[in-house]
């Protein structure tokens, strides 16, 4: 089979998730809530890997993409788990200047240490750069991991994510960020 049959036999995942200050932990990232979080990210990961995924497409953005990243790339260290394929989207080049510097070299690790790292469009236009980025990930996948309450009244890039990979009609994998509870979504479509 060559790269390109088996690049076409892959399935793949794509993860969304708010950042840090939506949760109550905000960056504490040992608060029991976050490490509870990022066990059922980890579970995911795992029983995706089971039915066949091995690309996850992760948005480069703080909190659930950075976490997510953080997450496939140890279970990548492990023999059972070593064809994932960790690709990175940015929206464009330089996204993460105003982020701290501890979070802009955790990002650069990430990075480093994907697949493959796709740069969606420019700083010029952010807001499409964002949402292009979302739809891409959506666009390349099987399924959407969404960390997401379904809560209408809070507009996000994820509650749109969520929504255009409905319209799509993906699998979506909803984990609540308060309850850390999975549910599946059914679509009709």
């Amino acid at each position: 089979m060559t790269e390109a049959e088996r690049s076409m036999d892959t399935k793949a995942c794509a993860i969304t998730g708010h950042r840090p200050n939506r949760f109550k932990w905000k960056y504490k990232e040992n608060n029991n809530g976050c490490k509870r979080l990022k066990k059922r990210l980890r579970d995911q990961f795992m029983l995706l890997y089971a039915q066949g995924v091995r690309r996850f497409y992760v948005g480069g953005a703080l909190g659930v993409d950075m976490w997510a990243g953080d997450i496939l790339l140890r279970l990548k260290e492990q023999p059972e788990y070593n064809g994932i394929e960790l690709i990175i989207v940015l929206p464009f080049e330089r996204h993460d200047i105003d982020w701290d510097d501890r979070s802009r070299k955790r990002m650069d690790f990430l990075i480093r240490h994907s697949t493959e790292t796709v740069v969606i469009g420019t700083a010029d236009e952010p807001a499409i750069a964002y949402k292009e980025r979302n739809y891409y990930m959506v666009d390349h996948a099987d399924c959407l991991l969404a960390v997401y309450d379904n809560n209408c009244s809070i507009r996000s890039g994820t509650g749109m994510t969520v929504n255009y990979a409905k319209k799509k009609g993906a699998s979506i994998i909803l984990i609540h960020p308060d309850a850390a509870i999975v549910s599946i979504v059914q679509n009709d479509t």
